[in-house]
């Protein structure tokens, strides 16, 4: 496949006049080469920037833990101190430490405003737990609690991170399909100009048999001109694509996923495979095409 690409870039000059240079078929490919590399590019993007991302929250979730403690204000004091207590006897927790009114108020403020009264509502206490290790044992932890301290409760944030992870991987797989259907389509338009242009020249292609043309001569010029045209716009698509990405705003705390999508450092060349990828797809989709046509044409 390589020699045949390489054969193909160097080309022969008298094969070449066998293709129009111009035309509705050679727009055509090279437009929707263009608009598929720069489709490819966001779809890579996108399956990138969800796993990247879900990485952080699974890993930023997975050394710690909450204990939340519901007892009326004047056990409060006693019930989270026994659970501080039963904490720092417990293998694979680093410490452990209840959270100040101020640091509770921050964390309602995106659903109840910055001016919430926590010292006058009923507001669970919460102690955060920072893991060592290999983590502690949390259904044992929660068994103790719940014999010694009933009204504390624990979160291990399982309950985020299964999910996260099943949304990464549909992500992912959604990414994945996109490209594959992308790839389809551009070999399928790429086709449908080769054939085009086939049937556009079948004079052509009829009088270069009579003066003794074989059919690997013939398909050759249209494999190697479709497959330039399709390469030079999947090129200038993968590069606008990469200029829109790199347009939008960095990634921050709180811009949230959008924000995020695009590559950082050595990522950026990622994209550059999608012009490769394209020259195998239209070399195979226009060789095949070309050879099929010639069959047609008597």
């Amino acid at each position: 496949m390589m020699i045949r690409l390489k054969v193909l870039a160097g080309g022969e000059g008298s094969s070449d006049r066998v293709v129009p240079p111009s035309g509705a078929p050679a727009i055509l490919t090279i437009a929707s080469a263009a608009a598929m590399a720069f489709l490819a590019v966001f779809a890579l993007a996108l399956s990138l920037a969800a796993g990247h991302l879900a990485e952080r929250w699974s890993e930023a979730l997975a050394q710690g833990a909450t204990v939340r403690i519901s007892a009326p204000s004047g056990e409060m004091e006693v019930k989270t101190a026994r659970v501080l207590a039963i904490l720092a006897e417990t293998p694979g927790i680093a410490s452990a430490r209840a959270l100040e009114p101020s640091e509770m108020q921050a964390l309602l403020a995106p659903w109840f405003g910055p001016d919430l009264p926590v010292d006058s509502l009923p507001i669970p206490q919460l102690i955060e737990i920072a893991e060592e290790g290999q983590g502690f044992d949390a259904e044992g932890l929660r068994l103790r609690l719940s014999a010694e301290v009933p009204e504390a409760v624990i979160d291990d944030h399982q309950g985020w991170r299964r999910p996260l992870v099943a949304a990464a991987g549909r992500l992912r797989l959604l990414g994945g399909l996109s490209i594959v259907l992308i790839v389809g389509t551009m070999a399928a338009m790429v086709t449908l100009a080769a054939r085009a242009a086939l049937a556009a020249n079948g004079q052509v292609i009829r009088v270069l048999r009579l003066v003794g043309a074989r059919d690997t001569f013939i398909a050759r010029a249209f494999v190697r001109r479709f497959t330039l045209r399709a390469v030079a716009g999947a090129l200038g698509g993968t590069l606008a694509g990469m200029a829109a990405l790199a347009l939008l705003p960095a990634a921050s705390q709180a811009g949230g996923f959008l924000t995020g999508l695009g590559f950082s450092g050595a990522g950026w060349l990622t994209p550059l495979a999608i012009p490769a990828v394209t020259a195998i797809v239209a070399f195979a989709a226009t060789r095949a095409a070309a050879f099929r046509s010639l069959r047609e044409v008597q």
